[in-house]
């Protein structure tokens, strides 16, 4: 039998938005509201997305790339103070075969009249231990999406 090494990595990304907490955590309460930012680049197409923002809820979301291969979040929300914190663990899959396992918080902390969102991520990556990085990057780019649709909230993706 044959081993898969696993690779283990941490992240804390901090944004400031000037919205106040209540609007930053709005963008991601509802699955109509997050897919305006949680979603993939260009050519990218939803096939699936679920949103029950409660402990013990479910966010799934799945699209199709241009190229035909198809990405599946599979999430569980472990613990949900409005306006304040959510803490959730998920997969990640491309094509049925399972990338990473990860456990993640996001706290919507005042600043100001605005928001200081902090994201803490921890995953164990299965394939690559490149494939780390490259969620780190996948977050930033996530967290300027939802910069954008914060500045136009009513905005398509």
């Amino acid at each position: 039998m044959t081993v898969q090494p696993v690779h283990c990595s941490t992240f804390v990304l901090d944004r400031i938005y000037s919205y106040a907490p209540e609007r930053v955590f709005a963008a991601w309460a509802t699955a109509e509201t997050k897919s305006r930012w949680f979603a993939g680049p260009d050519g990218w197409t939803e096939l699936e997305r679920v949103l029950e923002l409660r402990p013990g809820g479910r966010e799934t979301c799945k699209g199709r790339f241009p190229d035909g291969k198809v990405s599946y979040f599979d999430a569980r929300f472990h613990e949900v103070i409005p306006n304040q914190l959510l803490v959730y663990a998920y997969d990640m899959y491309v094509n049925d075969q399972k990338l990473s396992v990860s456990l993640a918080s996001v706290e919507f902390l005042p600043e100001g009249a605005g928001t200081h969102l902090r994201v803490t991520e921890q995953g164990v990556f299965f394939l690559s231990k490149d494939d780390a990085p490259g969620r780190e990057q996948g977050t930033v780019w996530l967290l300027d999406k939802l910069a954008a649709a914060l500045s136009n909230p009513h905005a398509a993706r």
